[in-house]
């Protein structure tokens, strides 16, 4: 990402929920400024929560080289997606926020070239104008109608105002179909009934189902609420594999034929609030190179036994507590 900001001619599109200026290694923070004094069109779109450690002295600074920085968020919900598009030949989406924090976690971001390149700009052009751009090149994407692309590719839009639960029929669809197997990537595991549903009937049907998540998160009550449905899961036959290192990856596999590698986590907020963007491929290639990398980091994780495991007393009052809070979420 940074190497093809770096080699940017025209313009960059950047989308971000997380998006600080305390880089070390990769300074995309002074890149951008460098490149918006070249005269490079540098559009930034950041979630008003996710970002709000940037400093308004450092947005006036971004601001001052001609960088359009804008803020994206509704009521109650947030804009999680991560996008880069660069020159509108080249654009990367996944789950990487760009924080010196996440620069040591495991993630995975796609990178896409040629037509499919024209959706993820239209897709932005969307979110600009949410946010109230006023670039009239991207404005005018806004409606367009993305050219036809390759049928075994796409980018998989969800938004609270638009393709709302875009996502959840998604995995209902996949989820239901498996034969062999299920490889769910996720650092934050609180399933809604639908989706622990849908994998108890994969496991019933004979589907080997696994699930990759970090041993310890980023937040403490999260690994709570992580481990008890771990703990009830695992009864069922699925299988988790804890990753020593933190692992901020969303991804699915879906038979070794079909994957979906995106934003989104396997939580209420992503399936039912937030602003979510994802690239779903059935190229073998493509998702060969994926189950490489689950499987590696498979081997790094030790598989998680309920017989051995003793739930604290707090993860039954956490849960509960956090079913409660999306129900009254899901109300505002």
């Amino acid at each position: 990402m940074f190497e093809a900001i770096a080699n940017a001619q025209k313009s960059i599109y950047l989308e971000m929920y997380i998006f600080q200026n305390d880089m070390e290694e990769f300074d995309f923070f002074n890149l951008l400024k460098e490149k918006a004094k070249l005269g490079l069109r540098v559009r930034l779109i950041l979630d008003s929560f996710g970002s709000a450690g940037l400093r308004e002295s450092a947005v006036s600074e971004l601001k001052e080289t001609g960088v359009e920085i804008l803020s994206l968020s509704y009521l109650l919900h947030r804009m999680h997606r991560k996008v880069l598009v660069v020159d509108e030949r080249i654009a990367f989406v996944g789950g990487v926020n760009l924080h010196q924090t996440s620069r040591f976690w495991n993630d995975l971001m796609v990178r896409i070239k040629g037509n499919l390149v024209e959706k993820v700009v239209v897709s932005f052009a969307k979110s600009y104008a949410n946010a109230g751009g006023i670039d009239p090149i991207l404005l005018s994407k806004n409606n367009k109608i993305a050219s036809a692309f390759l049928v075994n590719t796409w980018i998989v839009d969800h938004s609270p105002v638009r393709e709302k639960f875009r996502f959840k029929r998604i995995y209902k669809k996949y989820l239901n179909k498996a034969q062999d197997s299920i490889i769910l990537i996720t650092p934050y595991f609180i399933p809604r009934r639908w989706l622990r549903a849908a994998l108890h009937q994969a496991v019933l049907r004979g589907v080997k189902v696994e699930v990759l998540v970090p041993k310890n998160t980023d937040h403490f009550f999260i690994d709570r609420v992580n481990y008890f449905y771990i703990f009830k899961l695992s009864k069922l036959g699925i299988k988790f594999y804890l990753e020593k290192k933190m692992n901020h990856a969303k991804a699915i596999i879906i038979d070794k034929k079909e994957a979906l590698v995106g934003s989104q986590n396997l939580d209420f907020l992503s399936f039912d609030f937030n602003s979510e963007i994802g690239v779903f491929f059935k190229d073998i290639e493509a998702v060969s190179k994926l189950s490489e990398i689950a499987t590696k980091w498979k081997k790094d994780a030790i598989l998680f036994d309920y017989k051995t495991y003793k739930p604290k007393w707090f993860d039954y009052i956490l849960s509960p507590l956090i079913n409660l809070f999306s129900f009254f979420y899901r109300i505002f």
